[in-house]
């Protein structure tokens, strides 16, 4: 079997772009994956994997672990962001191959799965409605009765937990970013006494509109520095939530953070390979580790979380893509530990559910594990190319 093409698609998501890898063989077994890179440069990642391509063409795409390496001693000197998610998102469409020439799912080449269903958290809550409701089949969220007719449907749903980010109210609510300069704060990323007043606001009315049975995460990202963290982390003991979430590239600062304040914390959804993580773990610099799948390749997240589990320490996928991306996130999950719980994306652009040839199976917000060869699902490449991205649109 021999690599003939590999191919890299961009979808227009609504407010982002999805993108994904197909490889194709002269025995005509078809590999996917999704390497999604919505706050960084989709194009330069399409731009890498071109440069792989030459790498890979002709060569036999089951030699997974010799064609990883391959492209890492190529791409050597600039290691990790938009290279590793290339490279990753490659590994993943070999596995594919791999798997259904075989006949099996992916995690069937690494021991099998240890649960039938995992458990979901539902990311991004609220979000969609108040920045981009245009994309989605939801009314926009603009008032404190909006945030609580979702609370209603989110405790009807099943899912066990939420993971909002920061919103404020002046008046209409807005969600506060400005890690990725998308508001007010930046660059400075300062916490000072309204910031935290609201989100102490926020926090109060999540409670009241989810209720007890429902836990809360709170995505802080990279929108503040390690003081105004630990405020933060501070301010909230008292809500019990399931855990803070937030980004630092230094393990001595995100140390700091654990330990000054009586809150789970989670971090690393956006370190690459073991070396990355190692520091952080050497630290036990947070409760629970973070894993994008989809951008470290499966088994480099498999040895990531292996590693956890050495430290005692739990994972969490980053999963906030398309329903590759859960599928692929699925199987991790399946197959390790010292799974916590996984994240997903509940409101989507209304052609997410027909842009892959099977769907998640999810009741009560738990997902059953894929049961078909490679992934379990495909991309619709039809539907694909009816919505193509960069998509012009007028700036708001």
């Amino acid at each position: 079997m021999k690599i003939t093409s590999v191919e890299t698609f961009h979808c227009d998501a609504g407010w982002r772009p999805w993108t994904f890898i197909k490889i194709i063989t002269d025995e005509g077994i078809i590999g996917w994956s999704e390497c999604t890179d919505s706050h960084g440069s989709p194009l330069g990642l399409e731009g890498v994997v071109k440069t792989l391509t030459p790498h890979l063409l002709g060569k036999d795409p089951r030699k997974v672990e010799s064609l990883y390496w391959l492209m890492y001693a190529r791409t050597r000197q600039s290691p990790g962001s938009i290279i590793q998610k290339a490279i990753g998102g490659i590994e993943n469409a070999l596995l594919d191959i791999k798997a259904k020439a075989l006949g099996v799912p992916v995690y069937e080449l690494f021991g099998g799965p240890i649960r039938g269903k995992i458990p979901l958290y539902w990311s991004h809550w609220g979000t969609p409605q108040m920045r981009a409701a245009e994309f989605i089949k939801k009314p926009p969220i603009t008032s404190i009765q909006g945030i609580y007719a979702l609370g209603k449907e989110t405790k009807k749903s099943g899912y066990s937990a939420i993971k909002p980010k920061i919103t404020v109210f002046d008046p209409k609510p807005r969600v506060y970013m400005p890690g990725f300069a998308e508001s007010d704060g930046w660059p400075e990323l300062n916490a000072d006494g309204a910031v935290l007043r609201d989100i102490g606001t926020w926090i109060k009315m999540l409670k009241k509109a989810v209720g007890e049975d429902v836990d809360i995460i709170l995505d802080l990202n990279f929108n503040f520095k390690t003081e105004g963290h630990i405020k933060i982390g501070r301010m909230l003991e008292r809500y019990n939530l399931l855990w803070l979430e937030l980004d630092t590239p230094d393990p001595d600062s995100l140390k700091m953070i654990r330990d000054s304040v009586r809150v789970p914390v989670a971090s690393c959804e956006n370190l690459y390979g073991v070396s990355q993580y190692k520091p952080f773990f050497e630290r036990r610099a947070m409760d629970i580790a973070i894993i994008d799948i989809i951008w470290n390749g499966f088994i480099r997240s498999k040895q990531i979380a292996d590693m956890a589990d050495a430290y005692e320490m739990n994972i969490a996928p980053h999963n906030h893509s398309g329903h590759l991306s859960t599928f692929i996130s699925a199987h991790l999950s399946a197959l390790v530990p010292n799974l916590r719980i996984m994240e997903i994306d509940v409101d989507d652009v209304p052609w997410r559910e027909k842009l892959f040839t099977k769907l998640p199976k999810i009741r009560n917000g738990s997902m059953e594990i894929p049961i078909g060869p490679g992934w379990g699902t495909e991309v619709n490449e039809k539907e694909l190319r009816a919505h193509p991205w960069p998509v012009p649109r007028k700036s708001k």
